[in-house]
């Protein structure tokens, strides 16, 4: 039997790990984008330069067709991987602390769940995150690891893809917060 973490994650499923996102071997990354699709900063920078043009030229084209007024909040759309390792990037907005009237759980929530099905649609083995909202947007590491936890612990009980999930976080005191959390060793 897979041993589950007290949050009710699969261990041998969801792994945490301090690292560089866009260097992960996986089929799908998360960026943790901005609205507006054309690459900032910090995630959504590096994802942008480390994957080259084409991920920007997919960003414009959806800007131009489906999303002229920017991306919602907890809503995900797909581009290629470019130079990635990645076959495919899922670009989502978290929500920014504090304003979205008490809302912000719900939308960081399914910024996951969102991500999540979408790779499966994808048919997708394996998924990297980011942790979506916890820099210049402002939400509390503690409360973000309990969504995702909870997050990841619903899906895993009753989807099988992605098999494998990646949260890669940029400092080990993020990689130690959800460790804390969610019972899973971090890397």
């Amino acid at each position: 039997m897979d041993k589950i973490t007290p949050a009710g994650l699969p261990a041998d499923r969801v792994r945490i790990c301090v690292g560089d996102l866009t260097q992960i071997e996986v089929d799908v990354i998360v960026n943790a984008a901005n609205s507006g699709l054309m690459g900032g900063g910090g995630v959504d920078g590096a994802i942008h330069r480390a994957g080259g043009p084409a991920i920007l030229a997919d960003c414009r084209r959806l800007r131009e067709t489906v999303l002229p007024d920017g991306l919602p909040t907890g809503q995900v759309v797909e581009t290629t991987g470019g130079r990635l390792p990645a076959r495919y990037v899922l670009h989502t907005v978290g929500p920014v602390w504090g304003r979205h009237g008490g809302d912000e759980a719900a939308l960081l929530a399914a910024c996951y769940r969102n991500a999540l099905a979408r790779a499966a649609a994808l048919e997708c083995a394996s998924i990297a995150f980011p942790a979506i909202s916890t820099g210049i947007y402002g939400y509390p590491h503690v409360d973000a690891a309990q969504v995702v936890a909870g997050v990841l612990a619903d899906w895993c009980a009753s989807m099988a893809q992605p098999e494998r999930i990646v949260l890669v976080f940029f400092s080990p005191r993020d990689g130690e917060i959800f460790s804390r959390v969610s019972g899973l060793p971090w890397q």
